[in-house]
């Protein structure tokens, strides 16, 4: 039996700070804010793919200066990262495909700050270097996830389906990112877990210049 959209986004928002601001998702919901909104979408995708690929190259085939790490965990971070960004590149092709639909040029556009800002506070040594990028990604599937679901009432039909079909993949996603954490540390990862959970919220409920799809609420929204 296939899972409602509450059972998809009842781990997702146990994982999450807190929701989504209203703010955000009214000035999100506009029409004119679509173009923003799905070429963002899509710059999003296409990190989230080449994200995966680079912890791939970097974690997949320990160097000399790594840590050596199991069998088990490297099969299991490769195998799961592999699936990952091949179905993010699909996500890619098909906002592609609806922006061509609805006769919107697709313009790639700077990034949002929350990746940027989320990283900056990384640890920059190993093993906890990984988990905490691991943990990143949670949060990043998961904050998708729970947006999709959010904006689609508001959307147009074409739009609103295909977001709530991404459920599916972005829920497990985050999952995947997670159990890899917790899998390579070894040890119980949630006071890390919180920490990043903190700066997530801060960054979600901020006021920001410019409307992303993981951006804080719009500045025009807030003034």
């Amino acid at each position: 039996m296939a899972k409602t959209v509450e059972q998809y986004l009842e781990p997702v928002n146990a994982f999450l700070g807190c929701e989504t601001p209203d703010a955000w998702i009214e000035f999100a919901a506009q029409p004119q804010q679509l173009p923003a909104l799905l070429a963002d979408h899509a710059n999003c995708e296409l990190k989230a793919a080449q994200t995966a690929q680079a912890v791939m190259w970097r974690y997949g085939a320990p160097r000399p200066d790594q840590q050596v790490m199991g069998d088990s965990f490297q099969a299991t971070l490769l195998n799961k990262l592999s699936k990952l960004a091949r179905e993010e590149l699909r996500h890619f092709e098909q906002v592609l495909k609806i922006m061509k639909k609805l006769s919107i040029p697709y313009t790639p556009v700077p990034a949002a700050r929350y990746a940027g800002k989320m990283i900056e506070v990384a640890a920059n040594h190993e093993p906890q270097a990984l988990v905490d990028r691991l943990i990143i990604g949670a949060f990043i599937e998961a904050r998708s996830c729970e947006r999709f679901a959010k904006l689609a009432p508001s959307l147009p039909q074409l739009v609103a389906e295909f977001y709530i079909s991404l459920l599916k993949s972005e829920s497990r996603h985050f999952t995947d990112y997670l159990e890899l954490a917790e899998s390579h540390a070894g040890k119980d990862i949630s006071e890390r877990v919180d920490y990043f959970r903190q700066r997530e919220v801060m960054l979600i409920t901020a006021v920001d210049e410019s409307f992303r799809f993981h951006s804080g609420i719009p500045q025009k929204m807030a003034a």
